[in-house]
């Protein structure tokens, strides 16, 4: 595995921020019977939006580390902190497999085909997510909790996954469209002065 840059793990920290912030503070909390519960949040937005930009790793961990602080710092949440980490690296990681190995969205001019391998490559991350939290956290529950708590939790489980799926597709494109242009002039700009120009 490479080594990442001081910038790299700078973009990590602010990622990590970003999604702590969405998740803990921007949420819709559904309490649920036996006193767990499941949110509606932006958090799930934020490894895609840093997959996009900067690559599947560096979104993957920004993400995992934000909200899994989120679950840390809450007693409802903190036993699923271990299942949360691994679940947004994975988005974060299919999400920029997708766009940069596939779609080549760093070299894409194309208005149309860069918003559809955006699209694409934030609904591959966000739909494995729908899918696989849901699951991952029926079994997780089964084991820490007992059946009834994960039988009675799972349907609204599987509700805000597929919810934070679409509001996160639906504000990571677009926010991704708005930033990639003047992040690739910084970046420019940046090069331009350590290759002395």
């Amino acid at each position: 595995m490479r080594k990442l840059s001081l910038r790299e793990f700078t973009m990590i920290g602010i990622l990590a921020a970003l999604s702590y912030v969405c998740f803990a503070l921007i949420q819709f909390r559904i309490t649920l019977p036996g006193g767990d519960a499941t949110s509606v949040h932006l958090g799930n937005m934020v490894p895609v939006l840093g997959a996009l930009l900067f690559g599947g790793l560096i979104g993957g961990l920004g993400g995992a580390i934000g909200m899994t602080i989120g679950d840390l710092f809450d007693p409802i949440y903190v036993i699923y902190a271990p299942k949360t980490f691994f679940l947004k690296l994975c988005i974060g990681l299919i999400a920029g497999a997708v766009a940069h190995r596939v779609f080549h969205l760093e070299q894409q001019t194309d208005r149309k085909k860069l918003t559809r391998g955006a699209a694409w490559s934030a609904a591959a991350g966000l739909g494995f997510n729908a899918v696989f939290d849901p699951v991952i956290g029926y079994f997780y529950k089964l084991l820490i909790l007992g059946r009834p708590a994960a039988e009675i939790t799972l349907a609204w489980n599987v509700f805000a996954s597929v919810t934070n799926a679409v509001i996160s597709v639906l504000v990571a494109v677009p926010l991704y469209l708005a930033l990639r242009p003047a992040l690739r002039q910084y970046m420019h700009r940046v090069d331009s002065s350590a290759s002395g120009e």
